[in-house]
């Protein structure tokens, strides 16, 4: 669920930028979107693997 609600709050964030011309809070390069997917996918996975 959480995973649902963070995609859907990322897309409307993007959109409401989009639709009020305002700079896209993320790196403007691929790469940086790589770098940035990777450490959220990382962050994620530790906290899935050592989960107490």
């Amino acid at each position: 669920m959480k995973i649902v609600l963070g995609l859907f709050l990322g897309f409307a964030i993007g959109a409401a930028c989009r639709y009020f011309k305002l700079p896209a809070p993320c790196p403007p390069k691929l790469e940086g979107a790589f770098i940035v997917f990777a450490i959220t996918f990382g962050y994620f996975l530790m906290e899935t693997l050592f989960q107490a």
